[in-house]
């Protein structure tokens, strides 16, 4: 097994190549073998061929050189480097491609607030009776106490946030907010209060709130070396594309599931954190 990339003498250069056919001489390989996305291959051996004997192994590319190595069976990890095939001399300049961006969406939760909700209630009773204990009583059991609620539902889909309950009108010392868990964004409220004095109204109010799935735009910069652009995007981005000046003209190209670019032609691989993403310029363009 091994891996194929670019023969350069800067190593940011070496860039792995695709569906690069592999055989070895003699037909002593079961099977030919072509590489990956990330130059990455493995070919296997007759049985009949053991450690130790040389074996001639054979990389072929339309875009490169023709290579044939010498090696000895073993298992070693064996790098093939290929030289790109010189490009005819034309009179056409080359379409200059710069400022270029890659556009990318992520779906992710987004809170939308979509209105409040407000309503009052009562809690009817008469102050000064004692309260022997005839529950509900005041906090110190001494006088005759009424409880009273309030239910708000925010919709289907919906939640109320930043609820609050307060007496707004009454004896309103002598009255206890019950709703220990009102604060929680839920789709249903209920306010309870209690009250051992005359009559008092309370208000119960929230923030209505609603949690959808929808597409964060992004943007990054591809790094750029040579002919050939390098990115590395998360595994859950959707609708890539690439924004390119050229010919001062800034141009929207989808790259689309079968990674299809007038200008380059692209391959992709997962590293298991995300996907990275190659793109190699096809004759007649370069970069600014």
């Amino acid at each position: 097994m091994g891996a194929v990339t670019i023969k350069d003498t800067d190593s940011r250069k070496e860039l792995p190549i695709a569906d690069v056919d592999i055989t070895v001489a003699n037909g002593a390989a079961e099977a030919p073998a072509k590489s990956d996305a990330s130059g990455f291959y493995f070919i296997r051996l007759k049985k009949w061929i053991r450690k130790g004997r040389p074996v001639t192994v054979r990389f072929r590319h339309p875009n490169y050189e023709p290579l044939d190595i010498q090696e000895i069976a073993d298992g070693k990890l064996y790098v093939a480097q290929l030289v790109p095939k010189a490009k005819r001399p034309d009179n056409v300049p080359s379409i200059v491609i710069g400022n270029v961006r890659v556009r990318y969406s992520i779906k992710a939760p987004r809170t939308m607030n979509v209105g409040s909700a407000v309503k009052s209630f009562e809690v009817k009773n008469v102050g000064n009776i004692p309260c022997n204990h005839q529950v509900p009583c005041s906090p110190d059991g001494k006088w005759k106490a009424e409880l009273g609620a309030v239910t708000l539902d925010a919709g289907t889909g919906n939640e109320f946030i930043n609820a609050r309950v307060s007496c707004i009108a009454g004896p309103c010392p002598f009255t206890r907010i019950e709703s220990d868990d009102i604060a929680r964004p839920s789709q249903q409220i209920t306010a309870k209060a209690r009250n051992w004095s005359d009559t008092a109204t309370f208000l119960v109010e929230a923030e209505v709130i609603h949690v959808m799935q929808s597409a964060i735009d992004h943007q990054a910069y591809p790094v750029i070396f040579g002919s050939a652009l390098n990115f590395t995007l998360p595994q859950n981005a959707e609708g890539v594309s690439f924004e390119a000046d050229i010919g001062g003209d800034t141009i929207i190209y989808p790259l689309g599931p079968l990674l299809l670019l007038s200008w380059a032609n692209c391959n992709a691989r997962s590293n298991g954190e995300g996907t990275i993403y190659r793109c190699e310029l096809k004759s007649g363009y370069r970069f600014q």
